[in-house]
C-alpha cells in the first residue's frame, strides 16, 4: 500500500512486519534504558529520598549532593586515570600478542602446533576466577603486588582473542602473501604491511572488547591492589561504599561515572563493533 505526498512522490506505508519489529525494538530499548534512567534519577535525589518506601522514579527535590559527595569521599580522578592506564595498556598488549599468535597459528607450520593450539583452546573452558590464587601467588613472588604491571600482565593472554584473530587470518587469501613473497618481502613485512591493514575491523573489535572487559574487571585489581592510590574505578567506588555505608544516591552516581567511558566507546565505535563481529566469526560462524 502506498500514499501520495503533496510533492507528488509516492511513499510506501509500513508493513505489518515492520511495525512489529519497530515496536519490539522500542520495547527492548526501553528495557535496556530503564536501569540507566533509574540510576540517573536516583543520583539526583537526596539520600533520605532515595530510600523512601514506596519509591518513585523522579526526584521530588532535585539535588546534586550525591555527585559532589562522591568526589569528596573518593579520589575519583586517580581511580579514573588508573583504570584508563590499565585498560589502554592491556588493550595494546592483547592486540600485539593476539595478532602475532593468531597469525602464527593460521599461516605457519611448526612442530607441536596442534598441541599448542589445544592449550590455547583449553583456556576458553577455564574461568578466570579459578586462576586467581595461582596468578596472585606468581605476581607476589615477582614483587608486582600494588603495581601497574601486576594489574596489567595477567590480563594480557585472553585465549578468546587469539582464536578470533586466528579464524580471521585463516580467511585472508594466501595469494596476497604469495605475491608479496615473490616480490621479495619477508614474513614480518607481509604481516605488518598486508595482514594487519586488512585486519582493521577484527583488530578494532578485539580492542574494544578487551578495553571494555579490562575496564569492568573488579576481581583481579581487587586481589592485587591494596594501595588506595592505585585502585581502579570499580574497586575505588566499592571501597567508598564499604567505608561510609551504602548511600544509594552516591552509589548510582559512582556507577554512572564508571560506566560513562564505556558508553562513549560504544557510541563512537559502534560501527567498528558491528563490522568486527561480522568479520571475526562472532556472528555465528
Amino acid at each position: 500500500m502506498t500514499t501520495t505526498t503533496v510533492t507528488g512522490t509516492r511513499r510506501r506505508s509500513w508493513s505489518a512486519g515492520q511495525i512489529v519489529l519497530t515496536a519490539l525494538g522500542a520495547a527492548v530499548s526501553a528495557v535496556l534504558l530503564a536501569p540507566l534512567l533509574w540510576a540517573l534519577f536516583t543520583s539526583l535525589k537526596s539520600e533520605t529520598e532515595s530510600v523512601e518506601v514506596p519509591t518513585h522514579w523522579l526526584p521530588e527535590k532535585w539535588t546534586g549532593q550525591a555527585w559532589s559527595g562522591i568526589f569528596e569521599t573518593g579520589n575519583i580522578t586517580d581511580w579514573f586515570v588508573n583504570s584508563l592506564v590499565v585498560s589502554v595498556c592491556v588493550t595494546a598488549v592483547v592486540l600485539l600478542v593476539s595478532s602475532l599468535a593468531g597469525y602464527g597459528f593460521a599461516r605457519t607450520e611448526f612442530r607441536g602446533k596442534g598441541l599448542l593450539m589445544g592449550i590455547v583452546m583449553a583456556g576458553l573452558m577455564i574461568s578466570p576466577a579459578v586462576l586467581g590464587v595461582p596468578l596472585f601467588t606468581t605476581v607476589q613472588q615477582m614483587g608486582m603486588v600494588d603495581t601497574y604491571w601486576g594489574m596489567i600482565l595477567p590480563q594480557c593472554a585472553p585465549a578468546a582473542m587469539v582464536y578470533i584473530l586466528y579464524k580471521f587470518f585463516q580467511g585472508v587469501p594466501r595469494e596476497l602473501e604469495e605475491a608479496a613473497f615473490i616480490d621479495g618481502a619477508g614474513r614480518w613485512r607481509v604481516f605488518f604491511t598486508i595482514i594487519l591493514p586488512l585486519s582493521r575491523p577484527s583488530l578494532a573489535a578485539v580492542g574494544i572488547f578487551t578495553f571494555i572487559s579490562s575496564w569492568n574487571n573488579f576481581l583481579w585489581p581487587y586481589m592485587v591492589t591494596n594501595n588506595p592510590d592505585l585502585m581502579t574505578m570499580p574497586n575505588g567506588i566499592a571501597t567508598v561504599m564499604n567505608s561510609y555505608g551504602i548511600q544509594w544516591s552516591q552509589l548510582m552516581a559512582g556507577g554512572l561515572l564508571a560506566g560513562l567511558p564505556l558508553i562513549v566507546v560504544f557510541v563512537f565505535f559502534q560501527r567498528q563493533i558491528v563490522a568486527g563481529v561480522a568479520h571475526t566469526g562472532l556472528a555465528g560462524q
